[in-house]
């Protein structure tokens, strides 16, 4: 196998397929030119449509692109948590399939995380291109999560996010708790967090799998699951240690 490559970039895929070649397309063109050594993880999340034979002919046409496949939909944490443990990089990029992430917004985020030496650099959603619903329920939600978890992630439904690698690879996720990856960052050792806006882009193929649902009243239960780890988190340093040697 290859060396590690420095960055790797984990995207979760349920039936995406006209947006994917467009996607590894801008992708390529965002970090070709930064001299970093990357890798593309795509995590086809038991798609019904010919989302997985297209990660597969990207996988033929450029040997930085791997692709997983699940038996079957698990959903969004678990695309994203396969990923992280299958990435190999020292950096791990988030960002959906669907192309309203914009893959242009990558170099400044990397440039973020050198410069502020910073743990996690987290995407807010400039000029959302979301329907009036959807963008009143996720202030409803992030209101409510920050309020209940103490965090000040202000727009924690954007994916297009920059973690160094330790602190994603061994993180416990359960289902939903995509929503929640900066809280969870913060619980594995996360100090240092920057946030950033980000270019926001309308989707112009397929549709949206979220809606009020499944992502307001979801998102706001899943909470409760939260505080519960928060409070029952072991958090310690050993000060010193004897033998052994």
């Amino acid at each position: 196998m290859a060396a590690a490559p420095q960055l790797s970039l984990v995207v979760p895929v349920y039936e995406e397929e006209e947006n994917l070649p467009i996607l590894f397309r801008e992708i390529r063109a965002a970090l070709e030119g930064t001299g970093i050594d990357f890798e593309i993880l795509a995590v086809d999340d038991g798609s019904g449509d010919g989302s997985w034979e297209r990660i597969r002919a990207e996988t033929v046409a450029d040997a930085r692109v791997r692709g997983l496949r699940f038996e079957r939909n698990c959903g969004q944490t678990a695309a994203f948590a396969a990923g992280f443990r299958a990435a190999r990089g020292g950096i791990i990029v988030t960002l959906d399939s669907d192309l309203q992430n914009d893959p242009a917004d990558i170099p400044r985020m990397l440039q973020v995380l050198e410069e502020r030496q910073a743990d996690v650099v987290l995407g807010i959603r400039r000029n959302r291109h979301d329907n009036l619903i959807r963008r009143l329920s996720s202030k409803v939600a992030n209101g409510y999560r920050r309020w209940r978890t103490r965090d000040d992630t202000v727009d924690t439904g954007c994916s297009l996010k920059v973690f160094r690698a330790p602190f994603v690879r061994e993180m416990p996720l359960f289902k939903g708790m995509h929503r929640f990856l900066p809280t969870l960052a913060r619980m594995q050792g996360a100090r240092n967090i920057v946030q950033i806006e980000v270019n926001h882009r309308p989707r112009v193929h397929g549709r949206s799998k979220y809606g009020v649902w499944n992502r307001l009243w979801v998102g706001l239960a899943d909470v409760g699951a939260v505080r519960w780890m928060q409070k029952r988190h072991l958090n310690y340093r050993v000060a010193e240690q004897a033998g052994g040697e």
